[in-house]
């Protein structure tokens, strides 16, 4: 008990004294972007001063979740999820083979990023923040950013803006130190209560879980308790916040392990770290929520998750 209330302090004690992150030129996380796609990413995030490869990754993740064969009800296609109609005015031959194929990210992210750019280009007029007034157009047409001044007031297109401006802190390498976390202690405290509890694959620790959890139900669980929301899925709570490096982790942080430590979509784990180098998880079936050691060779990273 004396070391989690030491703990607990020393989140707060380091949220007092530690420093956002600087500017400087975008590059992207480790592992954020799938390697068939980095190179494209960091290259074509780069095409004009609203966008950023941070950004970019962010919008291809949120449309298609890095699937190239997606395919939504709307007829929306591929990796950037273009309609037929803008597919065929804005794809180009990224690649230079000779075709516009909206199936291959070669040709559909610099697209993307075109299209992107493009938007940006004919709102650059409207008042408010370039970037948001771009994403806006993009999924609610520029018409409506033109008409409404800045980022409509639909609440479809304002949670896209929110939540690719959010993801894109996510996939971005931190410049400098990631600011601390003020909810972290709140969350360590609720998996700390639930030390001694069995695992359970894909519980979420309702009464018909028996209050069980698997690793990413626990994380979820914890900070739901201090009012910040997490994806279900352990690879998927790897895009909820900035990445602080190893030497600069911080009780309440979330940590992970993977099969390719450089891919995400590899994650397969996730606890939450307490400090001293120990994580609190549920690990697997047969098991209990227990303190574990996080440096193994499946260390992935860590991710500060963000409030809404």
């Amino acid at each position: 008990m004396c070391f989690m209330a030491l703990l607990v302090i020393g989140t707060y004690s380091a949220a007092s004294s530690l420093l956002g992150g600087r500017g400087g030129a975008v590059a992207l996380a480790k592992g954020a972007v799938p390697a068939a796609y980095r190179s494209l990413v960091q290259k074509w995030g780069n095409h004009c001063p609203a966008l950023n490869p941070a950004l970019l990754a962010a919008q291809l993740y949120q449309e298609s979740g890095w699937n190239p064969r997606a395919q939504s009800p709307a007829a929306a296609q591929g990796i950037a999820q273009f309609i037929p109609g803008t597919w065929a005015t804005h794809g180009v031959d990224g690649d230079g083979d000779g075709d516009r194929d909206v199936w291959d990210p070669k040709d559909a992210i610099p697209s993307a990023a075109k299209y992107d750019c493009a938007l940006a280009k004919h709102v650059e007029d409207v008042p408010g923040d370039p970037t948001d007034n771009m994403l806006a157009a993009y999924n609610a047409g520029p018409y409506a950013v033109v008409k409404y001044g800045g980022v409509p007031p639909y609440r479809e297109t304002r949670n896209y803006v929110q939540v690719i401006r959010k993801l894109e802190k996510s996939f971005a390498a931190p410049a400098g130190r990631v600011s601390p976390s003020e909810r972290a202690a709140g969350a360590i405290d609720f998996a700390q209560k639930k030390l001694g509890t069995p695992y359970l694959w894909g519980g979420d620790g309702t009464p018909e879980d028996g209050g069980r959890f698997d690793c990413s139900g626990l994380t979820k669980a914890a900070y739901a308790s201090v009012g910040v929301e997490l994806p279900r899925v352990a690879n998927d709570q790897w895009n909820t916040g900035p990445h602080p490096k190893r030497d600069e982790l911080l009780p309440g942080d979330l940590v992970f392990f993977a099969h390719d430590l450089n891919d995400s979509r590899s994650i397969y784990h996730v606890g939450i770290y307490v400090g001293g180098g120990y994580m609190i998880d549920a690990p697997y079936t047969g098991a209990k929520i227990r303190f574990d050691p996080i440096d193994t060779p499946d260390y992935f990273g860590a991710t500060r998750p963000t409030a809404p």
